[in-house]
């Protein structure tokens, strides 16, 4: 088997324990929705399909890169969805489960936590970070160095639009890691991921578009939810 890079390595034990809460926490929608009886077995193979995913994914910089959570916490559920396909679970139902697990998951971090979260990913200095590692993503020598990376210019809201800033993502690890390896069907299922990731932390986004649906890129549009935006009033 290839070798995990030696950033996932020193973050392997977390990972997998969030696999197995994960499962913990499906295990009622396995037997329910999947209709998977052996649900132990179903585990095992997750698992170790999950080792097969951590040599697959993709070094974009480590600490220093912002997207490099994004992996850490999504691309398990790569290994989630290949095997619940080879079971013949249909694909949106796989979502389902995911989504809600992945909720399930989130809300198991108090409410404190997660909205002083919220509040920091919206603040002007991360803004300024993402706008520093935006135009950092599009120039040559990043994607040559990183070529498996995400691409993305910061958007500025214009007068009268609605929210706080936005991202325009032209290209999409995701995407990429999904196309090398057969999940291009599945990669819709961890875009749905993304509400629920930002609306526990007091965050809405909006995106009417995404790359893995064949748009030209995806349109994460940001703002706060209105009753954290009158809690901080």
């Amino acid at each position: 088997m290839a070798e995990i890079h030696p950033f996932y390595e020193t973050h392997r034990d977390a990972m997998e324990a969030a696999m197995r809460h994960r499962l913990g926490l499906a295990d009622a929608m396995l037997r329910e929705r999947a209709r998977l009886s052996d649900i132990e077995k179903i585990r095992q193979e997750v698992m170790h399909e999950f080792e097969i995913v951590l040599t697959q994914m993709p070094y974009v910089g480590g600490a220093a890169s912002r997207m490099s959570d994004f992996f850490m916490r999504l691309t398990g559920f790569m290994a989630i969805s290949r095997v619940l396909r080879r079971h013949g679970v249909p694909v949106p139902v796989i979502g389902e489960i995911e989504r809600e697990t992945y909720k399930a998951q989130l809300l198991t971090v108090s409410e404190a936590e997660r909205l002083a979260s919220g509040r920091q990913f919206m603040s002007s200095a991360n803004q300024a970070l993402l706008r520093e590692q935006a135009a950092r993503s599009v120039t040559e020598s990043h994607q040559r160095e990183f070529p498996e990376d995400f691409v993305y210019d910061f958007v500025e809201p214009d007068p009268g639009d609605t929210f706080e800033f936005g991202i325009n993502y032209k290209a999409c690890g995701f995407c990429k890691l999904a196309a090398r390896h057969g999940d291009k069907d599945i990669l819709p299922n961890i875009c749905g991921l993304d509400f629920d990731a930002y609306a526990t932390r007091g965050i809405r986004l909006e995106r009417t578009q995404t790359l893995a649906g064949g748009a030209s890129h995806c349109n994460f549009r940001f703002s706060r939810l209105p009753s954290h935006t009158e809690a901080e009033s």
